[in-house]
């Protein structure tokens, strides 16, 4: 049996940024996020693990560490991955995050799956979709709607 510690779930997200402090004001702006506890290097600078809860999510930031093997995705070259969250207003938190620094890479739209969504590349590289959930859709109807999506996208 999985053992994670009390009041975590047995994934969660950690991203490399090139500047934590950084990062955390920018997550802190944009998403309301609540930093929870930072621990500093031995350089006095670094932050070699940092901890914020964006509504009922705790995701963990470290910056680079090349002796680590933690890259961010700016020295990589990009992101192969990316967050999903939820929020009050898609619209609101992408023009947020726009004026803030990130780049809009998917205005928002209102998705077959019930979920009004944009996306961003924030500062730091990190890829974040920005959803509004707008309808309870069944699997069934998503399916039925994604199959009628697609099909608009061939003609």
């Amino acid at each position: 049996m999985v053992n994670p510690p009390q009041g975590r779930p047995t994934a969660t997200i950690a991203l490399t940024v090139k500047n934590c402090v950084d990062a955390i004001a920018f997550y802190k702006k944009v998403f309301d996020a609540q930093e929870l506890h930072r621990m500093v290097g031995p350089d006095g600078k670094s932050t070699i693990h940092a901890e914020i809860k964006i509504g009922d999510s705790v995701i963990m930031l470290g910056d680079e560490s090349p002796q680590m093997g933690m890259m961010s995705p700016q020295s990589l070259g990009g992101s192969g991955s990316g967050v999903y969250l939820y929020v009050k207003d898609a619209d609101e938190t992408l023009a947020k995050a726009a004026s803030n620094g990130a780049k809009i890479t998917m205005p928002a739209f209102d998705g077959f799956w019930g979920d009004r969504m944009g996306a961003i590349t924030d500062p730091f590289g990190h890829k974040w979709s920005i959803a509004t959930h707008i309808k309870d859709m069944t699997p069934e109807e998503i399916a039925k709607a994604g199959q009628e999506f697609m099909k608009s996208m061939c003609k």
